[in-house]
């Protein structure tokens, strides 16, 4: 069998990335279209989806859409849009994500909830909506962007911690049922990086602890054994690699880009 390599690996597919328009996301986008696949970049805020869209045009077909991951019917109604308006979607990233911290006492039932719906619910809800067809074309990749924090354990994130858990139970279980079939389906787990989700986190510690925001970044960046925060791109780079035709091999596996800080 052949492998395709070179920068039309993925010529004909078409991706889907969720929580698209900024950070990660955005990075994934670009780095999939780079390698010939067309594009949907999902989110909540249609401003920011339109922005990114536009700057990610001169790389190649790209589109947006509005989708509430969270809302199993808002989900099932964007998918099927984008499917009657681009056709199947072979690649769906599932990179939307929202982080919250409180110490475990603190924990009302409503954040708990709020970080299962997103994190874990999401990915499941957005999942169900490609693998049938996937399955029928005997061809797919799943890519869910969990975290470290579905690896290890984190204080004072419990509920986060959780979702991202059951994240990689999910890709783990639905990679053993789909093995044979042509769909892969893994996990990249980013550690600390530079997205919005960290520079709130950076602004939390700094408003509780006194800290100047320079020493909370540096805090968090410590705990990296590279001392520093991942950039996007890096993400972006290892979720593009379980994309590749020639990475077949790979499934339910969580790939940890933290500088070594999981092993």
């Amino acid at each position: 069998m052949e492998i395709k390599t070179g920068p039309a690996a993925l010529a004909g597919r078409h991706a889907l990335v969720t929580g698209g328009g900024r950070g990660i996301g955005l990075a994934i986008a670009a780095a999939l279209l780079e390698q010939g696949a067309s594009v949907t970049i999902a989110g909540r805020d249609k401003a920011v989806l339109q922005q990114a869209a536009a700057q990610l045009q001169p790389k190649g077909s790209v589109d947006f859409i509005g989708i509430d991951v969270a809302d199993a019917e808002s989900v099932q109604a964007a998918f099927a849009q984008v499917v009657q308006q681009r056709g199947r979607i072979d690649i769906l990233v599932n990179n939307a994500g929202q982080a919250q911290s409180a110490p475990f006492h603190k924990t009302g039932a409503q954040l708990w909830q709020q970080m299962l719906d997103v994190n874990l619910s999401g990915t499941f809800h957005c999942t169900q909506q490609v693998l049938p067809g996937m399955l029928q074309a005997g061809w797919g990749r799943i890519v869910n962007v969990a975290s470290t924090a579905g690896l290890t354990g984190y204080a004072y994130v419990a509920a986060y911690c959780a979702a991202k858990h059951g994240v990689i139970g999910l890709t783990r279980a639905l990679a053993l049922e789909v093995a044979s079939k042509g769909v892969t389906v893994n996990a990249v787990c980013p550690g600390y990086t530079e997205t919005d989700i960290v520079r709130d986190a950076i602004a939390n510690i700094a408003a509780k602890t006194g800290r100047s925001e320079e020493q909370a970044k540096a805090e968090l960046a410590a705990v990296n054994p590279q001392k520093r925060l991942v950039r996007p791109e890096e993400v972006a780079n290892a979720v593009l690699w379980l994309c590749l035709p020639g990475s077949s091999a790979m499934n339910g596996q969580s790939v940890a880009v933290a500088g070594g800080e999981v092993m």
